[in-house]
């Protein structure tokens, strides 16, 4: 596996094939956040290529053996942040945050969002966050 750069000087969590830990997580979210956290669930899922998985500080990680931690879901009491952990390399990236960069999500019709579905992409195929 390639070298990954690390985001900070915070140990990354442990990273595991299992996506039981990542549907746990999903069925505690809010009910009135769980089914954006349930579709941005599969969306990240659907471009990881040998996934990994892991929850730590309360947070959803996603990633994958070849480049690391890519994205981590956060679900708060109105909104689901999606964090690119890579997020100052991608194309015209989110506003919101510095080397990594964040959206907030309020309701499930913002998933339709074309930039949501290309960042997510980008994000899932290049070097990210290292374990």
């Amino acid at each position: 596996m390639k070298e990954h750069k690390p985001l900070s000087s915070k140990k990354p969590p442990a990273p595991e094939e299992n996506h039981g830990l990542i549907k746990d997580w999903i069925a505690n979210v809010r009910p009135t956040l769980n089914p954006i956290v349930s579709d941005l669930d599969k969306l990240i899922r659907a471009q990881l290529v040998d996934p990994r998985y892991s929850i730590k500080w309360g947070k959803a990680y996603y990633g994958s053996s070849k480049w690391g931690w890519c994205i981590e879901l956060v679900a708060y009491d109105v909104s689901v942040n999606i964090v690119f952990l890579n997020g100052q390399l991608l194309e015209n990236p989110p506003a919101l945050g510095g080397q990594t960069r964040y959206i907030k999500i309020k309701g499930i019709e913002e998933l339709q969002s074309s930039k949501i579905h290309a960042w997510i992409k980008q994000s899932c195929n290049m070097s990210g966050w290292a374990w």
